[in-house]
Protein backbone atom coordinates (compact mmCIF):
# COMPACT_ATOMS: atom_id res chain seq x y z
CA UNK A 1 0.00 0.00 0.00
CA UNK A 2 1.49 3.19 -0.79
CA UNK A 3 2.26 6.00 1.71
CA UNK A 4 0.93 8.95 2.16
CA UNK A 5 3.28 11.42 1.37
CA UNK A 6 3.91 13.44 5.20
CA UNK A 7 2.64 17.04 4.98
CA UNK A 8 5.35 20.01 6.39
CA UNK A 9 3.69 21.30 9.65
CA UNK A 10 3.23 25.36 9.34
CA UNK A 11 5.29 27.68 11.17
CA UNK A 12 4.14 30.66 13.38
CA UNK A 13 6.90 33.18 12.32
CA UNK A 14 6.68 36.41 12.72
CA UNK A 15 8.26 39.44 10.55
CA UNK A 16 8.55 41.39 7.84
CA UNK A 17 9.58 40.01 3.63
CA UNK A 18 10.72 42.76 1.34
CA UNK A 19 10.13 41.37 -1.68
CA UNK A 20 11.26 42.61 -5.49
CA UNK A 21 8.07 41.20 -7.07
CA UNK A 22 8.76 40.29 -10.67
CA UNK A 23 6.92 41.05 -13.79
CA UNK A 24 3.87 39.46 -14.71
CA UNK A 25 2.94 37.71 -11.16
CA UNK A 26 0.41 39.29 -9.22
CA UNK A 27 0.75 40.17 -5.35
CA UNK A 28 -1.58 37.71 -4.03
CA UNK A 29 0.67 34.86 -6.12
CA UNK A 30 3.88 36.53 -4.99
CA UNK A 31 2.28 36.37 -1.18
CA UNK A 32 1.17 31.98 -2.37
CA UNK A 33 4.77 31.57 -3.14
CA UNK A 34 6.54 33.31 -0.62
CA UNK A 35 3.91 31.39 2.43
CA UNK A 36 5.06 28.10 0.98
CA UNK A 37 8.35 28.67 0.81
CA UNK A 38 9.23 29.80 4.26
CA UNK A 39 6.54 27.32 5.27
CA UNK A 40 4.39 29.57 7.55
CA UNK A 41 1.31 29.49 8.74
CA UNK A 42 -0.27 33.12 8.41
CA UNK A 43 0.95 35.93 5.91
CA UNK A 44 -0.64 38.80 4.40
CA UNK A 45 0.35 41.92 1.75
CA UNK A 46 0.50 45.27 2.28
CA UNK A 47 -1.32 46.73 -1.07
CA UNK A 48 -1.25 45.25 -4.46
CA UNK A 49 1.02 45.67 -7.20
CA UNK A 50 -0.36 45.25 -10.51
CA UNK A 51 1.48 41.87 -12.17
CA UNK A 52 2.77 44.29 -15.05
CA UNK A 53 4.90 46.60 -12.10
CA UNK A 54 8.03 45.63 -10.41
CA UNK A 55 9.16 46.14 -6.95
CA UNK A 56 9.30 46.23 -3.32
CA UNK A 57 6.33 44.67 -2.06
CA UNK A 58 6.72 44.25 1.72
CA UNK A 59 4.84 40.84 2.96
CA UNK A 60 3.56 40.58 6.20
CA UNK A 61 3.88 37.27 8.49
CA UNK A 62 2.19 35.81 11.89
CA UNK A 63 2.18 38.92 14.07
CA UNK A 64 3.14 41.48 11.85
CA UNK A 65 -0.05 40.84 9.67
CA UNK A 66 -1.90 43.30 12.64
CA UNK A 67 0.21 45.93 11.08
CA UNK A 68 -0.41 45.74 7.63
CA UNK A 69 -3.12 48.63 7.11
CA UNK A 70 0.20 51.10 8.20
CA UNK A 71 1.63 50.03 4.86
CA UNK A 72 -1.82 50.69 3.04
CA UNK A 73 -2.08 53.85 4.38
CA UNK A 74 1.71 55.06 3.64
CA UNK A 75 3.10 56.51 1.20
CA UNK A 76 4.61 55.04 -2.03
CA UNK A 77 7.05 55.66 -4.45
CA UNK A 78 7.97 54.75 -7.95
CA UNK A 79 9.81 55.19 -10.52
CA UNK A 80 7.80 55.11 -14.20
CA UNK A 81 8.25 55.31 -17.85
CA UNK A 82 5.55 56.74 -19.69
CA UNK A 83 5.32 55.33 -23.47
CA UNK A 84 4.35 58.85 -25.32
CA UNK A 85 2.01 58.89 -28.13
CA UNK A 86 -0.05 55.03 -27.87
CA UNK A 87 -3.04 55.01 -25.56
CA UNK A 88 -4.56 51.91 -24.30
CA UNK A 89 -7.59 50.72 -22.56
CA UNK A 90 -5.90 50.29 -19.11
CA UNK A 91 -3.97 52.56 -18.95
CA UNK A 92 -0.23 50.58 -19.50
CA UNK A 93 0.99 47.38 -20.85
CA UNK A 94 -1.90 45.16 -20.24
CA UNK A 95 -4.81 46.75 -22.93
CA UNK A 96 -5.49 46.98 -26.62
CA UNK A 97 -4.27 50.40 -28.29
CA UNK A 98 -6.90 52.42 -28.60
CA UNK A 99 -5.06 55.84 -29.78
CA UNK A 100 -2.01 56.76 -31.49
CA UNK A 101 -0.66 60.32 -32.04
CA UNK A 102 2.27 61.94 -33.47
CA UNK A 103 4.98 63.12 -30.53
CA UNK A 104 6.81 66.25 -30.80
CA UNK A 105 7.25 66.87 -27.35
CA UNK A 106 10.49 68.77 -26.05
CA UNK A 107 11.90 68.11 -22.28
CA UNK A 108 11.21 72.30 -21.65
CA UNK A 109 7.25 71.32 -22.57
CA UNK A 110 7.75 68.64 -20.17
CA UNK A 111 9.29 70.52 -17.12
CA UNK A 112 6.27 72.93 -18.18
CA UNK A 113 3.74 70.63 -17.54
CA UNK A 114 4.64 68.73 -14.14
CA UNK A 115 3.63 71.10 -12.12
CA UNK A 116 -0.24 71.06 -12.96
CA UNK A 117 0.54 67.15 -11.15
CA UNK A 118 2.28 68.56 -8.04
CA UNK A 119 0.72 68.67 -4.36
CA UNK A 120 -3.24 68.07 -3.78
CA UNK A 121 -4.32 66.66 -6.99
CA UNK A 122 -8.20 65.24 -7.87
CA UNK A 123 -8.14 61.69 -9.71
CA UNK A 124 -10.49 59.73 -11.30
CA UNK A 125 -9.83 55.83 -10.44
CA UNK A 126 -9.89 53.94 -13.72
CA UNK A 127 -12.32 51.40 -14.72
CA UNK A 128 -9.49 48.86 -14.72
CA UNK A 129 -8.85 48.66 -11.23
CA UNK A 130 -9.98 46.22 -8.23
CA UNK A 131 -12.81 49.62 -6.62
CA UNK A 132 -15.66 47.46 -6.33
CA UNK A 133 -19.23 49.04 -7.22
CA UNK A 134 -22.24 46.85 -6.12
CA UNK A 135 -20.09 44.33 -4.55
CA UNK A 136 -18.61 43.89 -8.05
CA UNK A 137 -14.67 45.50 -9.11
CA UNK A 138 -15.10 48.28 -11.19
CA UNK A 139 -12.55 45.57 -14.14
CA UNK A 140 -15.41 43.49 -14.20
CA UNK A 141 -17.46 46.13 -15.69
CA UNK A 142 -14.39 47.44 -17.80
CA UNK A 143 -14.50 43.76 -19.39
CA UNK A 144 -18.08 43.91 -20.52
CA UNK A 145 -17.58 46.86 -22.26
CA UNK A 146 -19.36 49.23 -19.16
CA UNK A 147 -18.39 52.42 -18.30
CA UNK A 148 -19.58 53.26 -14.92
CA UNK A 149 -19.17 57.07 -13.45
CA UNK A 150 -16.52 57.48 -10.78
CA UNK A 151 -16.06 60.17 -8.31
CA UNK A 152 -13.20 62.30 -8.55
CA UNK A 153 -11.14 61.10 -5.28
CA UNK A 154 -8.13 63.50 -3.59
CA UNK A 155 -4.24 62.73 -3.61
CA UNK A 156 -1.36 64.00 -2.86
CA UNK A 157 1.65 64.32 -5.41
CA UNK A 158 4.38 64.88 -2.82
CA UNK A 159 7.20 64.40 -5.76
CA UNK A 160 7.20 64.59 -9.16
CA UNK A 161 10.61 64.29 -10.74
CA UNK A 162 11.89 64.76 -14.51
CA UNK A 163 14.88 61.58 -14.80
CA UNK A 164 15.28 60.65 -18.27
CA UNK A 165 13.53 61.74 -21.81
CA UNK A 166 14.17 59.97 -25.11
CA UNK A 167 11.05 59.80 -26.93
CA UNK A 168 8.66 58.45 -27.21
CA UNK A 169 9.83 57.47 -23.44
CA UNK A 170 9.34 59.46 -20.35
CA UNK A 171 11.00 58.47 -17.18
CA UNK A 172 9.58 59.90 -14.44
CA UNK A 173 9.91 59.64 -9.97
CA UNK A 174 6.63 59.66 -8.44
CA UNK A 175 6.04 60.18 -4.39
CA UNK A 176 2.30 59.56 -3.31
CA UNK A 177 -0.20 59.00 -1.02
CA UNK A 178 -1.69 56.43 -0.60
CA UNK A 179 -4.93 55.48 -3.27
CA UNK A 180 -2.88 57.58 -6.46
CA UNK A 181 -3.15 55.36 -9.30
CA UNK A 182 0.15 56.01 -11.50
CA UNK A 183 -1.70 54.97 -14.45
CA UNK A 184 -4.04 57.55 -14.34
CA UNK A 185 -1.45 60.22 -13.24
CA UNK A 186 0.36 58.61 -16.45
CA UNK A 187 -2.47 59.25 -19.50
CA UNK A 188 -3.00 62.62 -17.65
CA UNK A 189 1.13 64.39 -18.12
CA UNK A 190 0.27 62.74 -21.57
CA UNK A 191 -2.70 64.18 -22.55
CA UNK A 192 -1.53 67.28 -21.02
CA UNK A 193 1.11 67.20 -23.82
CA UNK A 194 -1.19 66.59 -26.47
CA UNK A 195 -0.11 63.31 -27.38
CA UNK A 196 -1.56 60.87 -24.86
CA UNK A 197 0.60 57.98 -23.17
CA UNK A 198 0.37 54.63 -21.10
CA UNK A 199 2.74 53.62 -18.48
CA UNK A 200 5.10 51.05 -20.55
CA UNK A 201 7.17 50.30 -16.57
CA UNK A 202 6.27 50.75 -13.38
CA UNK A 203 8.51 50.02 -10.01
CA UNK A 204 7.97 50.71 -6.89
CA UNK A 205 11.21 51.28 -5.05
CA UNK A 206 9.60 52.76 -1.20
CA UNK A 207 6.82 52.20 0.72
CA UNK A 208 6.89 54.32 3.91
CA UNK A 209 10.65 53.98 5.44
CA UNK A 210 10.90 50.71 3.64
CA UNK A 211 13.43 51.03 0.51
CA UNK A 212 13.78 48.60 -2.36
CA UNK A 213 17.54 48.14 -1.88
CA UNK A 214 16.86 45.86 1.78
CA UNK A 215 14.83 42.95 -0.92
CA UNK A 216 15.30 40.04 -2.37
CA UNK A 217 14.16 38.44 -5.87
CA UNK A 218 11.42 35.81 -5.84
CA UNK A 219 14.31 33.72 -7.77
CA UNK A 220 16.91 34.37 -4.78
CA UNK A 221 14.10 34.00 -2.17
CA UNK A 222 13.49 30.48 -4.05
CA UNK A 223 17.51 29.47 -3.68
CA UNK A 224 17.57 29.70 -0.26
CA UNK A 225 17.13 26.90 2.41
CA UNK A 226 14.29 27.39 4.76
CA UNK A 227 16.51 28.86 7.88
CA UNK A 228 18.22 31.51 5.37
CA UNK A 229 14.70 32.52 4.33
CA UNK A 230 13.75 32.91 7.70
CA UNK A 231 16.72 34.79 9.00
CA UNK A 232 15.36 37.48 6.31
CA UNK A 233 12.67 38.62 7.88
CA UNK A 234 12.70 41.97 9.45
CA UNK A 235 11.20 42.62 12.75
CA UNK A 236 7.74 43.13 12.93
CA UNK A 237 8.63 46.65 14.74
CA UNK A 238 10.13 47.50 10.99
CA UNK A 239 6.36 48.63 10.34
CA UNK A 240 6.04 50.96 13.12
CA UNK A 241 9.81 52.32 12.48
CA UNK A 242 7.94 55.83 11.81
CA UNK A 243 6.52 55.90 15.48
CA UNK A 244 8.34 56.93 18.86
CA UNK A 245 8.46 54.20 21.30
CA UNK A 246 7.40 53.97 25.01
CA UNK A 247 9.22 51.31 27.54
CA UNK A 248 6.91 49.80 30.13
CA UNK A 249 8.34 47.82 33.11
CA UNK A 250 7.27 44.22 33.60
CA UNK A 251 4.02 45.57 35.78
CA UNK A 252 2.68 47.64 33.32
CA UNK A 253 3.60 45.94 30.40
CA UNK A 254 1.55 42.60 31.53
CA UNK A 255 -1.51 45.04 32.39
CA UNK A 256 -0.52 46.52 28.61
CA UNK A 257 -0.98 42.94 27.56
CA UNK A 258 -4.31 42.09 29.01
CA UNK A 259 -5.86 45.27 27.21
CA UNK A 260 -5.64 47.92 30.05
CA UNK A 261 -5.36 51.71 29.79
CA UNK A 262 -2.66 52.77 31.51
CA UNK A 263 -2.46 55.78 33.33
CA UNK A 264 0.90 56.85 32.61
CA UNK A 265 1.32 60.26 34.40
CA UNK A 266 0.39 58.48 38.04
CA UNK A 267 3.04 55.99 37.54
CA UNK A 268 5.87 58.68 38.23
CA UNK A 269 7.37 58.09 34.60
CA UNK A 270 8.87 60.53 32.00
CA UNK A 271 6.57 60.79 29.85
CA UNK A 272 6.87 62.03 25.84
CA UNK A 273 5.98 65.29 25.25
CA UNK A 274 4.13 64.64 22.19
CA UNK A 275 0.78 62.60 22.16
CA UNK A 276 -0.39 60.16 19.53
CA UNK A 277 0.27 56.64 18.10
CA UNK A 278 3.45 54.86 19.83
CA UNK A 279 5.11 51.36 19.49
CA UNK A 280 5.36 49.79 23.14
CA UNK A 281 8.60 47.57 24.50
CA UNK A 282 8.76 46.17 27.24
CA UNK A 283 11.70 47.51 29.00
CA UNK A 284 13.23 43.87 30.32
CA UNK A 285 13.91 42.49 27.96
CA UNK A 286 13.08 44.47 24.75
CA UNK A 287 10.04 42.72 23.52
CA UNK A 288 7.71 44.70 21.46
CA UNK A 289 4.63 44.81 22.83
CA UNK A 290 2.06 46.76 20.03
CA UNK A 291 0.80 49.55 19.25
CA UNK A 292 -1.00 52.56 21.38
CA UNK A 293 -2.33 55.94 21.32
CA UNK A 294 -1.05 58.28 24.15
CA UNK A 295 -3.34 60.42 25.27
CA UNK A 296 -4.05 63.42 27.29
CA UNK A 297 -3.20 63.29 30.94
CA UNK A 298 -0.89 60.32 30.03
CA UNK A 299 -3.40 57.50 29.61
CA UNK A 300 -1.92 54.90 27.29
CA UNK A 301 -4.47 53.05 25.02
CA UNK A 302 -3.72 49.91 23.82
CA UNK A 303 -4.45 50.04 19.67
CA UNK A 304 -3.18 46.76 18.63
CA UNK A 305 -1.34 43.92 20.66
CA UNK A 306 1.23 41.19 20.12
CA UNK A 307 -0.07 37.84 21.07
CA UNK A 308 3.68 36.38 21.42
CA UNK A 309 4.32 39.32 23.84
CA UNK A 310 2.94 37.10 26.63
CA UNK A 311 5.44 34.45 26.75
Amino acid sequence: MAQIPHKKPRLAIDGVLLLDKPVGLSSNDALIRAKRLLCAKKAGHTGTLDPFATGLLPLCFGEATKFSQDLLDADKTYETVLHLGLTTATGDTEGAIIATRAVAVTREQIEAVLPRFRGDIQQVPPMYSALKRDGKPLYEYARAGITLEREARPVTIHLLEFVDYHAPYLRLRVSCSKGTYIRVLGEEIGEALGCGAHLQALRRTQVGHLVLSRSITMEALEGLSEQQRQALLAPVDALLSSFPAISLNDDLARRFLHGQRLALGKEQLVLPETLGRFRVYRESDGQLLGSAHLQEYGILAPERLIATAAS
